[in-house]
């Protein structure tokens, strides 16, 4: 979502802050914007669209002043321009904000009958307002803060300053994440750690419900009710990491060639290759003591969890329930004292899946996540986590961190085989054994770029794409269809093959291209019905399979990937690359924002 800076330096900070919010652009934004204070007055620019723009508009009107804060804004409320780009101002009152007002039409109702006027559509000059409303009651600005807080209803980060007031801002958060940056006679807010790397690895991450009093020579923390808590300073492992494009043209095209060894850091944190077991990492909970295990997720992370589904069943026959997360909150689903739960999240701040994590609390069952930000929300509420090793992910459409969910999903499903003793010894090894190949057949898969690019530039000039799989190609299937209407806008759904003349198979003509996902397993032949299926209607099949599928597929295609052969556990991790290749090259051929498509955002912090 939105991304947060702030700064009570000791130079000029508007340049900072602008670099530190090119750092956040991964997680989407429409609009940006900057405020300072110089000489005791408040200064703002703002721009739409890229940050690019806003820094036009600072080289023609620059800003100086030693404290400020920035922001890049997705729209909620609002169209995105630049009157509803952030900051916004309120007499004395300057503000930024991420996040949903859930109240917000009520107190904008209530300040316009006061006499307020609103120059927005948003519902952060609701904030701004009201913060202002309690300075005229001769409050100080840290009391008119809190009173302002007190009134707020729904999911914030805020960053606020006063004008005259130039050592001070005051943070806040209710769901979407803050963390304050510590320095030497400086003091940092931002949404996300990367934001602040330049400047400090020292981080203070708030928590639901906490404002943060901020000055140059430290902070102080209070809850809702004033009453000041102390929260753990840390070391951010995240800000240690460059976001750097390198050679590539985009972050997704780096990332995707990432892989082989993310992936291999991953398995090798939850596999021993050397003995062939699963390494005796900590688990909240005893694979072999439950009876259930709950999964939820959002998006990319929900269909890792959907292949995991399999997994566990298969390897370890261990029922699984998986939803996605924005349902499971909110049907109230039973849960036994002999369940367990399990959530994947990416930044570890969706929040949709936390919301589903703390239901799981108050159900008092054990909980653990997987997530690639070890300092996140859901991974500090989590009983237990475990960890992904994909480091920064740049890309708004998930490439390596779907991988490396995978892999941890498949070493948790060894693990739990072998707990719940439904694997041999050898068996173990042998999974594991498999599993060790995997970086290598990644590595493979990559070199199929160029027939994928080109067949990328054919697909480029369809309107419709359908994608079937069965088994664990089914999930692959629906992340083939999402990653292409994520970034080349082209629609594509995806299907259970097994579902295609239950309906989707009225949509087949010559027009619609028909990706099939089918490795040449036990249900191949299965499959290879669904595509003749296909072909008697003159859809245009694409195959991504191995060469033992390609020997065996019996039906003329516009194209056959094949991909290195792999054993069944690894083949979803395998499969998953070309998927994303396909839709990678289709996006750059239609011109698209390919790391930023519209819309969407990184991490998705609200409702």
């Amino acid at each position: 979502m939105c991304g947060i800076v702030g700064i009570v330096g000791r130079a000029p900070v508007a340049p900072l802050i602008v670099d530190a919010l090119k750092r956040l652009e991964y997680r989407g934004y429409d609009s940006a914007g900057v405020a300072t204070i110089d000489h005791g007055r408040l200064g703002r620019r703002r721009a739409e669209g890229k940050l690019v723009n806003l820094e036009r508009r600072l080289a023609d009107e620059p800003l100086d002043g030693t404290i400020g804060i920035g922001h890049t804004r997705w729209a909620t409320h609002g169209v995105p321009n630049e009157t509803n780009a952030h900051p916004h101002f309120s007499g004395d009152v300057a503000i930024v904000h991420n996040g949903i007002i859930e109240n917000f039409a009520e107190l904008r109702a209530a300040l316009i009958a006061d006499g307020y006027e609103f120059s927005s559509q948003t519902d952060t000059e609701v904030v701004a307002h009201l913060v202002t409303r309690e300075l005229k009651k001769e409050l100080p600005p840290v009391e008119a803060a809190h009173a302002a807080l007190r009134e707020l209803e729904g999911a914030f980060a805020l960053a606020i300053m006063f004008r005259g007031e130039e050592d001070l801002i005051i943070g806040a958060r209710n769901g979407p994440p803050l963390a304050v940056g510590h320095g030497e006679g400086e003091m940092y807010l931002g949404s996300d750690a990367i934001a602040l790397a330049p400047f400090t690895n020292a981080i203070t991450y708030l928590e639901d419900g906490d404002w943060a009093v901020i000055h140059r020579d430290g902070m102080e923390i209070f809850d809702i009710d004033g009453n000041r808590v102390e929260r753990q300073k840390r070391q951010s492992v995240g800000t240690s990491y460059l976001v750097d494009k390198g050679n590539y043209r985009h972050f997704m095209e780096k990332e995707i060639h990432e892989q082989p060894e993310v992936v291999s850091h991953t398995l090798a944190h939850y596999l021993d290759f050397t003995t062939g077991a699963a390494k005796p990492f900590e688990t909240p909970f005893d694979f072999a003591a439950i009876d259930r295990l709950s999964v939820s997720a959002c998006g990319t992370a929900y269909l890792a969890g959907l292949v995991g589904k399999y997994w566990f069943e298969r390897y370890a026959r261990l029922p699984v329930d998986i939803d996605v997360a924005s349902e499971f909150r909110y049907r109230e689903m039973p849960l036994s004292q002999k369940s367990a739960a399990l959530f994947i999240s990416q930044s570890g701040e969706t929040a949709d899946t936390l919301a589903s994590l703390r239901y799981c609390r108050r159900e008092g069952v054990p909980i653990s996540a997987i997530v690639n930000v070890r300092e996140s929300t859901i991974a500090r509420e989590s009983d237990g986590i475990f960890p992904t090793l994909a480091g920064p992910e740049i890309g708004v459409a998930s490439t390596k961190a779907f991988t490396c969910q995978l892999s941890v999903l498949a070493s948790l499903a060894v693990r739990a085989a072998a707990a719940r003793g439904t694997i041999t010894r050898e068996g173990e090894a042998a999974l594991v054994r498999q599993l060790s190949e995997t970086p290598k057949l990644i590595n493979q898969a990559l070199k199929l770029a160029p027939q994928i690019e080109k067949l990328a530039r054919e697909l480029s000039l369809y309107k419709d794409v359908l994608y079937l799989g069965r088994d664990t190609s089914y999930p692959l299937a629906l992340e083939g269809a999402l990653k292409l209407k994520e970034i080349s806008y082209i629609h594509a759904e995806g299907y259970a093959a097994g579902e295609l003349k239950h309906g989707p198979i009225a949509l087949i003509d010559e027009k619609m291209p028909v990706i099939v996902i089918a490795p040449h397993d036990r249900i191949f032949d299965k499959t290879v019905s669904n595509m003749q299926e296909v072909a008697a209607r003159g859809g245009k099949i694409i195959l991504i399979t191995d060469a033992e599928g390609a020997r065996h597929a019996t039906v003329e295609t516009l194209d056959t990937i094949i991909v290195p052969d792999a054993p069944e556990i690894a083949a979803p991790i395998v499969h998953a690359l070309p998927i994303q290749m396909l839709a990678y090259y289709t996006a750059v051929f239609m011109g698209t924002d390919v790391d930023q498509p519209r819309n969407l955002a990184k991490s998705v912090t609200v409702e």
